[in-house]
């Protein structure tokens, strides 16, 4: 009773609980707590070093006491400052909440910081061990970017994840002076990281989607994407101008452009030494397989899902727009068999895994982690000052 470490004070072997238990009912009603219980199964599992975390470094004395008393093989007790990551939580206990009350479809919500809601994200495991030996191991308490793990997939899947292309906000492109009728097939790198994996066919015609983003009616400065009477390169095509802009007469959204092309920028350079600032990429409308696309964000809109008002708790910074589903998405018709699980970089737009929920004529894809886009910050940094 006079030793300095409290746990050590007489300390509980048993407790007796009379409750049903899910494995043997009401058999007996007497359980091994917790210290007394680690190291004998530890030491039956033949586990040579037991991996915990700073809470349980004043058990230790008691770990070892028990192993030494009962004479049993002696594994060692380590412990280290558990994995704090910003915008999730990783307490089990909030989890399993999470769970329960529908915030989240479930274990392996892409949402998740599970092994399989990041599987299902689209993460890799040389990702996550990556991200892990960039942290390392530490004594002291303390919280983890989230964006260290993301620099970490998206550093994998650039060497690794094959390129196409995907418009998930379609607006559409009529080129005036193509042929109708007419398609072709243009050649497509796979991945510029990877030789190695080749290239690919893509079909172009007459009617095209490009993404709404891509196009402004009245540009802003330094927007240097497609605006009436300027011209841009589409990916691995051509060049093409904007003529027209057709709106809806109800509503004033522009619904379709007109647009021409210049058959001799095909492969994306012009032979009189004219220059654009701007590149695009596209679908053929005619070609193009119809996709669901599901944005994930972060599950939590605040760094620290702990910062809340007076009276809410942890769930008051759930993030509304964690998930965004995009429906009647384009992309390019090789992707129409692709197999849950798969991995692609969508140009310019990020890196998307196929989920699950995915099957023939039913595409459904889930981003895994977004590009990082200059004019986006840009934009919004604008946005702010108004």
């Amino acid at each position: 009773m006079a030793h300095p470490n409290l746990n050590l004070r007489d300390p509980v072997m048993y407790r007796i609980l009379h409750a049903e238990h899910h494995r043997t009912g009401d058999r007996w009603c007497i359980y091994p707590m917790y210290d007394w219980a680690h190291g004998q199964s530890d030491s039956v599992e033949g586990i040579t070093h037991s991996i915990c975390t700073l809470e349980f470094e004043n058990h230790r004395p008691l770990y070892d006491w028990y192993l030494d008393a009962l004479g049993i093989y002696h594994p060692q007790q380590i412990e280290f400052a558990r994995l704090n990551l910003t915008y999730t939580v990783l307490s089990k206990r909030r989890l399993i909440q999470l769970v329960q009350e529908g915030h989240v479809r479930g274990w392996d919500d892409p949402r998740m910081p599970t092994i399989s809601g990041l599987r299902r994200r689209g993460y890799t495991p040389e990702s996550i061990r990556s991200f892990c030996e960039r942290i390392g191991v530490s004594k002291f308490n303390g919280v983890i970017d989230v964006s260290w793990l993301e620099d970490s997939v998206r550093e994998d899947l650039n060497r690794r994840a094959p390129r196409v292309m995907a418009v998930l906000h379609p607006l559409r492109v009529v080129i005036d002076n193509y042929p109708e009728g007419q398609a072709e097939e243009l050649e497509a790198v796979n991945n510029p990281e990877d030789p190695a994996a080749g290239t690919r066919r893509v079909p172009f015609g007459r009617v095209l989607y490009i993404e709404r983003d891509d196009f402004r009616e009245d540009p802003p400065k330094d927007f240097f994407r497609l605006a009436p009477g300027r011209e841009v390169r589409l990916r691995w095509a051509y060049f093409l101008r904007c003529t027209g802009v057709i709106k809806d007469e109800r509503t004033g959204q522009v619904v379709e452009l007109r647009c021409t092309y210049d058959p001799a920028t095909r492969g994306g350079n012009a032979p009189d030494g004219r220059k654009v600032k701007g590149t695009i990429h596209w679908v053929s409308a005619a070609h193009a397989a119809e996709a669901e696309v599901r944005l994930y964000d972060h599950l939590f809109s605040r760094p620290d899902a702990d910062d809340v008002d007076e009276g809410k708790d942890y769930r008051s910074n759930l993030n509304p727009s964690s998930l965004v589903t995009l429906r009647s998405c384009r992309v390019e018709p090789g992707l129409a068999a692709a197999a849950p699980g798969s991995r692609y970089q969508f140009e310019r737009q990020g890196y998307f895994c196929v989920d699950a929920d995915s099957s023939a004529g039913a595409l459904v894809f889930n981003r895994t982690v977004s590009l990082r886009d200059s004019w986006a910050k840009i934009e919004k940094a604008q946005q702010k000052k108004k």
